[in-house]
């Protein structure tokens, strides 16, 4: 497989290791795993009853603000210790260092956690309501490259990172247009800041890169459709998965079991919140802590499409096995059983906490027209 490692990796894998240190030397003390003989068994029932002193160290901004803001936050049962990570490099190195309890990716990194060594486990599952017209990707085209469509891909370079869902969606852009890796140039590249892939395409270090259909497409084209720049729809596969994880042994902790299971049902009633104030949404995230402009923050949102919080887990794990599947043999790693990444304790938890959520949100709206 033609393959390169550029400068810039060097330069983003010191921003991953810098991010995990900060939150290691400023956050708070590291959660000691459960001894041998209180380890709570993966398969016992979850336990309900939190006890006092119990903490947890939670990477899941969007969760936070939402909390935050209603004051939703106050239900929790524990002490949560914010950190701000997220996305899978990130996660994984804050893993590694039992700094962090709980983190938010797409589909690729907990697979990837589990192949570098770290065991594990989803404990929620986000998907996206018409998921093939509200992709999480596209392909950005270089301005220089000559890249029209995705036919023009065989020869090029293209950002690829292997820790990551971008990586998938190149692999699974690949496999749809009839080639194989071995057919163009793949750039390690970790995607861990949000210009990184962008300065890359015009700087001329890849031809093509998978960037966020959000502001990070609107504004590549905006800067630089006039010089040639292009961004390109992947084929039509899902890339929708979004999950919540936590190491292994934080579920063999009793008391963190607990609060995992209370922090869930308060993310479900999350994911509905959002869903239901799409105008109050963008301004309290985009615009008050992203520094988006309204059109900017009206334009993610939009684009995003609605949460769906599914009571079955079915359909996310084929997507996970789908996800690990294309990755396997890139990476020269074992088929991996997607299923056992899933803790299936927690499937209606978030489900049935956002149906309750739906249903109030519903009385009070006809209660209002009266």
């Amino acid at each position: 497989m033609p393959s390169t490692r550029a400068g810039a990796v060097a330069i983003a894998s010191f921003a991953i290791v810098s991010a995990v240190a900060a939150v290691i030397v400023a956050g708070p003390k590291r959660p000691e795993a459960a001894t041998a003989a209180n380890a709570l068994p993966l398969d016992a029932p979850l336990p309900q009853a939190v006890p006092p002193g119990t903490t947890l160290i939670i990477g899941d901004p969007t969760t936070q603000h939402i909390l935050e803001h209603t004051g939703w936050i106050k239900q929790l049962p524990f002490t949560v210790k914010w950190a701000e990570i997220s996305g899978g490099p990130r996660v994984t190195e804050a893993f590694h260092a039992k700094a962090l309890d709980v983190g938010s990716s797409a589909d690729i990194p907990p697979i990837h956690a589990t192949w570098v060594g770290i065991p594990v486990k989803i404990i929620a599952v986000r998907l996206r309501q018409d998921p093939l017209n509200h992709p999480l990707y596209a392909l950005a085209v270089s301005p220089k490259s000559g890249v029209r469509s995705l036919a023009d891909l065989r020869g090029k370079r293209i950002a690829y990172s292997p820790g990551q869902v971008q990586g998938e969606v190149v692999l699974r852009t690949l496999k749809a247009e009839g080639l194989t890796p071995k057919d163009v140039t793949l750039v390690e590249l970790p995607s861990v800041g949000g210009d990184l892939y962008v300065n890359a395409l015009v700087g001329g270090l890849v031809d093509v890169a998978p960037i966020g259909v959000g502001t990070q497409a609107r504004h590549y084209l905006a800067k630089f459709a006039n010089d040639g720049a292009k961004v390109l729809p992947h084929p039509p596969f899902r890339d929708d998965l979004t999950v919540l994880y936590v190491r292994q042994e934080t579920l063999q902790d009793p008391a963190k079991a607990a609060a995992l299971r209370a922090y869930i049902a308060l993310w479900g009633r999350a994911q509905v919140w959002e869903r239901q104030h799409p105008d109050e949404w963008a301004k309290l995230y985009y615009v008050g802590n992203q520094g988006l402009s309204e059109a900017d923050a009206q334009y993610v949102v939009s684009v995003s499409g609605e949460a769906d919080i599914p009571h079955d887990w079915s359909t996310a794990i084929g997507m996970e096995q789908a996800a690990a599947d294309s990755m396997a043999g890139e990476t020269h790693h074992a088929r991996l059983e997607a299923a056992t990444l899933f803790d299936r304790r927690f499937e209606a938890l978030a489900a049935d906490a956002a149906d309750a959520e739906q249903a109030s949100e519903s009385a009070a709206s006809r209660l209002a027209q009266r």
